[in-house]
């Protein structure tokens, strides 16, 4: 069961295409002006499984991909994966966003192997806490200009950390 602090089924902000954002309950890293400050308790939200989740995911045919947010996706991994293994296998993508640094997620995960496992199956991976000070409204896909948006595929594939293509025009475009 995944503990959740709730669902968006249809989302143009939280990552590239129509997106189905799964919000996580839990998160250790309480950054001041967080956006989902309701999501912090573990023992809030509610449990549900992974096949319920997919099944609402699976119900719109015009969705990119699912994005996991919370809260602290990462400190549900087991509870996870197969729901991103099952949106890879629908042809979908997955996206992540994490409070911790990709650096801390590559220490954490020696003594988690659920957590290798979950960044096996994310494809981009938005990390680093929010810092209200740091706080961009222009930034596509992140609340803070230290936020990295991660191309986990090109990272894996190249063997050293390689930034989403879309960090190198991270600015909204004046209307």
């Amino acid at each position: 069961m995944i503990r959740i602090c709730g669902v968006v089924r249809e989302s143009i902000v939280d990552g590239p295409g129509l997106r189905f954002v799964l919000f996580t309950q839990g998160c250790p890293h309480h950054c001041p002006g967080c956006h989902n400050p309701e999501s912090h308790d573990p023992a809030g939200g509610y449990d549900i499984a992974w096949e319920k989740v997919y099944a609402e995911f699976e119900k719109n045919p015009l969705l990119k991909g699912l994005t996991l947010s919370g809260g602290e996706p990462m400190l549900q991994p087991a509870e996870l994966v197969d729901l991103c293994r099952a949106v890879h296998a629908a042809g979908k993508d997955v996206m992540a966003y994490t409070g911790f640094t990709y650096e801390e997620l590559l220490d954490r995960q020696k003594d988690d192997p659920a957590l290798a496992e979950l960044l096996n199956e994310i494809d981009t991976l938005v990390d680093g806490r929010f810092i209200l000070a740091q706080r961009d409204l222009t930034l596509i896909y992140k609340g803070s200009r230290n936020q990295r948006i991660i191309d986990l595929n090109a990272t894996r594939r190249e063997g050293h950390l390689v930034l989403d293509p879309i960090e190198a025009e991270n600015v909204r475009p004046e209307l």
